[in-house]
This record gives structure tokens, C-alpha cells and sequence, in this order.
């Protein structure tokens, strides 16, 4: 353990208030039956040939993409494959329709356009934050991470100690691999913890963190959080100005688009992290957190995922609001209500059979449609012997190792892990449990 450094003023990051974004009204009590007939006719995987009489359940892993955001990748690659913002129409083009991506996204998301960074993973736009994190923080400082984490969220703070930093693990109970937020009291209590890392959602565990309690409590200590909302945001995508976050990450490509990163930074604290980009790229912020140049293309087809939400919140709330977060909102209530009634009988059938271990809690409404099952013996093996069957799944540790290891699961053994979103139907989840009582 490394000692305190001498008395010094806080960063700036942890002296700051609450996020002050535009407040949403309140959703719509009477919840809608989401359309999974119109939903699917969205994903053109859904009318090929070679996924017929398939049910995708490696969702967690990646998801299909939506017809809005082919489209727009493909108009691109024909139409202005070109070095964007320039003079001429194609090149002007080009530059605003990545505008277009980045604005619209914030909208829904409601943050700053300024705040929001288009990457290409999360993986990488976590590592270039750790490498500005290393050039500011001083040896006798202190980072909080957990192993409820995928290891994107995990490895690269954890090699900071590299620096000087202390590095502290808040760990999950080690039965139900519920992440403890009286735990996190101890790991914060000296002062000298300037970043809490932690997931929205564990990739392994689908539990749902309180995500507010927590970054408040971090606040309150004088540190900032880094969120990693990779296995949350497909299920419906978050109000990142509600959660109270300093940094909020997530996928593109596991929300129907493109195999991007999208990352949100407090201005606040982005002002204060070095500059990772050239040296004319310091500003604007977009721009300081992405050092290689930008798929121009894939961040363009990121606005289809705008599209696709707002033709669901069209068809399903006709008459319209002009608020775009709250348009987000309706339909992030629409999708959870459609996956946990989907999900209730899944955990039910899970949890019956014997020789099967649920990570995570048994209640739907904890959790998100990620369901990993430890069965004692290799999990890639079971994941073959359901393909036959129409299944697609996976089995294996998924980068999350550590998480595997604090629930006593073997890593070499992995877990079955079943994942789906709102295309997936009740004809699929009644396919899977057939095929369980068949292979498991």
C-alpha cells in the first residue's frame, strides 16, 4: 500500500456538483405491448435465409444491426467515402452526418454535445482515458475497481499501480455477486480515492448496480466514476445526465450499430484529464479523448441508431414529443417491460433444474436478459450441443475472469451464457428452454 502524498487540494473532478443537464419529464404510466412483428421487420437478419428457424442468444456479445444504420453505413462507403468537413458536397456532407451522429445521440442520451466522443471500442476509449488518468494522478492516489467487471473496465486502471497508484478492489459477495454499496463506504472513507470504476450491468452477473447511489456516493468523497454501461445500454438506452456519472461508456455494436465506442465525458472533468489527441486536437472535446482518426463512416451510421429509436417511439406513442431524451426514455421503458416479461420464465425454468448455478439475482426486474448459468463442467461444449438445436449461444469467461474467479466459478469451465434484447420473442425463449431440457 502506498502512503498518502502530502496535503494537497482535490482535482477538480471531485469538487464538482451534480450533472445539470435538461431535466425529462416524467414517461408514460400505461405501458405499451411492444410490436415485436414491426421490431424485427427492422433487422434485415431477421428476413436472410441462413438465420431461419434460428434464435439468437448471444446478444451480450454483439447484436444485429438495424436496417437505419446499414443504410447509412452503405450511403456512405457509395456516396462520400471522402475525407469529411471540407468544401465541396460530398466532403460537407460527410462531416455532417458524423455531426448529425454525435448530436442526436446526446440528445437521447442527455449530455452535452460536447461531452459525447465517438471511438472505436470501448475497450480502447477506456485504455486512453487510464493513460490520461496515469499522467494526472500522483503516487499516494487511489483508484476503486471492482471484480464484477468486464476486463475492460478493470484491466487497464488496474495497471496504474504501474504509476504509484493504489489500487483498491470493492469485491461482489462471493454467492450472489451483488456488488455491496456498504462496502464501498470503507474503500472510500480516507480521502484519497480520486476514480471509482464500476459497471451499470455485469456481462456475467445481469445484475442492475444503483448506479445514482453510487456515483453520488463517489462524489461526496471527492472522486470521480467511470461507469461502464456496455451490458446496460442495449436493454434500452440510459439518461446518462440522471445517472450523476463523470464518464459513461458503452457500444455501438451491441446496440444495433456499428462496432463503435461511445463514450461520455463530464466537460468538467475533460478540461482537467491531458489531452490524448494531436496537439491541435486539444478542442474540441470530442476530438481529445480519440487519437487515431475516426471511422468517418461508422460514426456517421451511428445516427441510425437515433433513427431506429425514434421510429419505435413513432409507432409505439403516436402524436410525438419534441424532447428527444424523453422520446429515449419511453422507449427504454417499452424494451424493459417487453425483456422481463421474457425473462421471468427463463429464471424460473433455470433455477429448477438441478445441476444448474443462476449467477446473479433470480428477480427479472434486477436485473437485464443476460442469463450465465455455471453447470461444473466446459460451457463451450453445451453452447455446440445447442446450436443443433437452433440455438445460437456461446459458453466461456468472457472476459471477465476475475468475475468467474469471485463467484468460484472455473474460468477453464466458463458459464452458459444466454443473452437476448427486445427482437427477441416468446417463440424463441420457448425454443431455448425445449433445447435445455434437451442438451443441459
Amino acid at each position: 500500500m502506498h502512503r498518502p502524498g502530502p496535503a494537497r487540494r482535490k482535482p477538480a473532478m471531485g469538487r464538482a456538483g451534480p450533472l445539470t443537464f435538461a431535466a425529462i419529464p416524467a414517461t408514460v404510466p400505461d405501458m405499451t405491448p411492444l410490436d415485436t412483428d414491426f421490431v424485427r421487420s427492422q433487422f434485415p437478419a431477421f428476413a436472410d435465409p441462413s438465420l431461419a428457424e434460428q434464435s439468437f442468444f448471444e446478444n451480450a456479445g454483439g447484436s444485429f444491426a438495424c436496417a437505419q444504420v446499414i443504410d447509412r453505413l452503405t450511403a456512405f462507403y457509395v456516396e462520400r467515402k471522402v475525407q469529411p468537413h471540407g468544401a465541396y458536397a460530398a466532403s460537407k456532407l460527410g462531416g455532417e452526418q458524423m455531426d448529425e451522429a454525435r448530436r442526436r445521440l446526446a440528445g437521447m442520451l442527455n449530455v452535452p454535445q460536447g461531452s459525447l466522443s465517438i471511438g472505436p471500442s470501448t475497450s480502447q476509449n477506456i485504455y486512453v482515458l487510464a493513460n490520461a488518468f496515469a499522467q494526472m494522478l500522483r503516487p499516494g492516489d487511489a483508484v476503486i475497481v471492482t471484480n464484477q467487471d468486464h476486463e475492460a473496465n478493470s484491466g487497464p486502471w488496474r495497471r496504474l499501480a504501474a504509476s504509484g497508484i493504489e489500487i483498491r478492489e470493492w469485491r461482489m459477495d462471493p454467492d450472489t455477486g451483488h456488488l455491496d454499496p456498504a462496502d464501498l463506504e470503507a474503500l472510500l472513507a480516507d480521502g484519497r480515492v480520486r476514480l471509482l470504476c464500476f459497471p451499470h450491468c455485469s456481462n456475467i452477473v445481469g445484475e442492475i448496480n444503483d448506479v445514482p447511489r453510487i456515483t453520488a456516493m463517489a462524489r461526496a468523497a471527492g472522486a470521480a466514476s467511470c461507469v461502464d454501461g456496455v451490458s446496460y445500454a442495449p436493454h434500452g438506452l440510459p439518461d446518462i445526465g440522471a445517472l450523476g456519472a463523470d464518464i459513461y461508456l458503452f457500444s455501438a455494436y451491441k446496440t444495433f450499430g456499428p462496432h463503435q465506442g461511445i463514450m461520455v465525458v463530464r466537460e468538467a472533468l475533460a478540461e482537467v484529464l491531458p489531452n490524448q489527441a494531436h496537439h491541435f486536437n486539444a478542442a474540441p472535446q470530442w476530438k481529445r479523448f480519440v487519437p487515431a482518426g475516426p471511422d468517418h463512416a461508422q460514426v456517421a451510421a451511428c445516427a441510425g441508431l437515433a433513427d431506429y429509436v425514434d421510429l419505435l417511439y413513432h409507432k409505439h406513442f403516436p402524436g410525438g414529443a419534441e424532447n428527444a431524451a424523453r422520446r429515449a426514455a419511453q422507449v427504454h421503458d417499452l424494451i424493459r417491460a417487453h425483456e422481463t416479461a421474457l425473462l421471468g420464465p427463463l429464471l424460473d425454468h433455470v433455477t429448477a433444474r438441478p445441476g444448474l448455478r443462476l449467477l446473479g439475482p433470480r428477480d427479472a426486474a434486477r436485473r437485464a436478459p443476460t442469463v450465465s448459468l455455471a453447470l461444473g463442467r466446459p460451457a463451450a461444449e453445451v453452447a455446440r450441443q445447442l446450436a443443433p438445436h437452433g440455438i445460437m449461444a456461446a459458453g466461456g469467461s468472457f472476459y471477465a475472469q476475475r468475475t468467474l474467479e469471485g463467484l468460484g466459478v472455473d474460468p477453464d469451465h466458463g458459464v452458459l451464457r444466454l443473452s437476448f434484447v427486445h427482437y427477441t420473442r416468446k417463440a424463441d425463449l420457448d425454443r431455448l428452454l425445449s433445447a435445455l431440457d434437451r442438451v443441459v
